[in-house]
């Protein structure tokens, strides 16, 4: 097929030329052995892909190691609970499982994705009878946007979908089902120029942009909504604790749709997306300001000091 090269306005900089995900060579973690990529395949009738009876990771690697694998793993299995169904490996397992076939695929700086979902054995809204899978693929991946935007940011326009209440579903679960609106947000945000929505939930309050955490930074003061009915990213939690050592002053509260007029800068952080500025929501417009600038490199700083570390 034709390469989709990434470009600074679709913000594309996931796979550089876009290879389908079913066409690609190496191994997959698939069950407890690695298998050929093409080989891992499972049945149309899977419980997972009719019911998004699935629950999921993203993990980065750098310079060969992963980065707070142990706590994603940790993670996916909380997830499966959340969902009503049990893991059939341990954490240590996973953390051995996404070792070897990162070790296998011959990659260093690559996104890990361990996914776990019921299997084919029945099919209908009750699935007792499911076999629990799980599978791990690692790929090259060098920016969630394309690298053009780092001193510009990325453009964000508000959602007409919300993040659901704690009561109508799994909210603390990373469950396929969840990204089903994500996905809806983000292709009504390209369609239209933009390369990412910005999420309400279902009060009215800032969630989250489709994939990643927000933050805003107000008179040095750096602010984010509680994740009360959307994931507390790892990421987010590790961008915090860099803010708090640095002496910034770090506000976990409520935030509302008012307060991006006002705002001095903008990020949102996740595995795939790291740190990542926000330049443009709707008609407001925002510089890379230092505390974007100082938080992006003390981050990118961290996972490569941690790479080397694990090498030496």
């Amino acid at each position: 097929m034709t390469p989709v090269l990434a470009t600074p306005e679709t913000g594309i900089a996931g796979d550089f030329e876009m290879i389908p995900m079913d066409d690609r060579d190496g191994f997959i973690w698939f069950d407890g052995k690695l298998v050929p990529w093409r080989d891992a395949k499972i049945h149309v009738l899977t419980h997972g892909l009719h019911y998004a009876s699935a629950v999921f990771e993203g993990v980065r690697a750098y310079g060969g190691v992963i980065f707070e694998l142990t706590r994603h793993n940790e993670r996916l299995a909380t997830s499966a609970k959340l969902l009503g169904f049990s893991l059939p490996f341990t954490t240590a397992e996973l953390d051995e499982a996404c070792q070897a076939v990162l070790a296998a695929n011959g990659h260093t700086d690559a996104y890990v994705r361990p996914i776990a979902w019921r299997g084919s054995e029945q099919l209908g809204v009750s699935a007792q009878q499911t076999k629990i899978h799980v599978a791990i693929a690692t790929w090259e991946w060098p920016s969630y946007f394309a690298p053009e935007l780092r001193e510009k940011g990325i453009k964000l326009t508000l959602s007409k979908w919300r993040r659901p209440a704690p009561d109508t579903a799994p909210t603390a679960a990373k469950a396929a089902g969840l990204y089903m609106i994500c996905t809806l947000s983000k292709h009504a945000a390209e369609a239209e120029g933009w390369h990412d929505a910005l999420m309400l939930d279902y009060r009215g309050q800032i969630a989250e942009a489709t994939g990643a955490n927000f933050f805003l930074v107000k008179d040095g003061v750096v602010h984010t909504p509680t994740p009360d009915c959307f994931l507390n990213g790892l990421t987010r939690q590790t961008v915090i604790g860099l803010a708090r050592a640095r002496g910034l002053k770090v506000v976990e509260r409520a935030m509302f749709p008012e307060e991006l007029a006002t705002a001095d800068e903008i990020f949102v952080t996740g595995s795939a997306a790291e740190v990542t500025a926000i330049g443009q929501i709707d008609d407001y417009h925002y510089p890379v300001g230092p505390i974007t600038r100082l938080l992006r490199d003390d981050y990118e700083k961290l996972v490569r000091r941690m790479a080397t570390s694990a090498a030496a």
